[in-house]
């Protein structure tokens, strides 16, 4: 059969069509030795190969076969079941890489804010176990700086005068600092801090608003809520814990092949876990 002949497979009753080069990807495998003359599976009247395994699963069979890479969803829970047809289609380094399930199972990342006031400031510190999540969330933030008039933090507003942007602490690559609220300058001046997150566009000075609206980006960026502590009472420390699966970007392992060889399995982490 010429490798760029087209086959139609159904496997299980799911149609599959796909170019013979691909199915012949591992030489030794079953499916290259079904399309020999003498050991074809059963051909139906439509002209599609049978093979009586699981169709669901096999589509992430025919994607490995074709990208050599096999990239699975995060709720994905059936690795023993997609092993046994890897075994079955005799494809021995995918096979191998199933059984390496903490390689591909996708993992929480953690990220903790806390967060304190003292007088008319407000003290935030993120956490962060993906240096990547932190610093990305660290462009979005903005401290302005600029003196103002007023007798509290909650009669503030940004006044006509231009505010000074401040660059953010960054202890390390997995933590960020910042504050705002008012501090006394002179007589009725106070040194004002604001803080924007975007793609709100707003410039808060109320610690409280801010921790709402920096609980509501990182909610809508697919973090979840799992605890709330006070972690100091004396100094009214807040803690609050939130978690995310990784994206299944995260999860590919890429599969080194010589040519004529039936292959050779390894891990590579993609891009996306730099810095973890």
């Amino acid at each position: 059969m010429s490798s760029r002949e087209v086959v139609a497979l159904n496997v299980g009753g799911v149609r599959f069509v796909t170019l013979a080069s691909t199915l012949l990807r591992f030489p030794e495998s079953r499916l290259a030795r079904m399309l020999s003359s003498d050991a074809r599976e059963v051909a139906l009247p439509s002209g599609e190969l049978f093979v009586d395994r699981d169709g669901t699963l096999f589509g992430y069979i025919l994607d490995f076969l074709r990208t050599l890479q096999i990239s699975l969803p995060p709720d994905f829970s059936d690795y023993q079941r997609l092993q046994r047809e890897a075994e079955f289609y005799g494809l021995s380094p995918l096979a191998d890489l199933l059984k390496q399930e903490h390689l591909l199972k996708p993992r929480p990342e953690l990220l903790e804010v806390r967060f304190s006031l003292q007088e008319m400031q407000a003290f935030f510190r993120i956490f962060g176990s993906c240096s990547t999540t932190v610093e990305t969330l660290a462009e979005q933030i903005t401290v302005f700086s600029g003196q103002q008039s007023g007798q509290s933090w909650n009669s503030l507003f940004p006044s006509h005068k231009p505010l000074v942007p401040l660059p953010l602490e960054r202890p390390s690559h997995h933590d960020v600092v910042f504050q705002c609220g008012t501090d006394y300058s002179a007589g009725d001046q106070f040194v004002a801090r604001y803080v924007s997150i975007k793609p709100d566009n707003r410039k808060l000075i109320n610690g409280t608003n801010v921790l709402g609206l920096l609980l509501d980006t990182l909610l809508r960026d697919g973090f979840r809520l799992t605890s709330t502590r006070t972690v100091s009472s004396e100094e009214k420390v807040e803690c609050y814990s939130l978690e995310r699966m990784q994206k299944p970007a995260g999860i590919t392992i890429t599969v080194n092949q010589a040519p004529g060889s039936s292959g050779a399995a390894q891990a590579k982490r993609s891009p996306v876990q730099k810095g973890k």
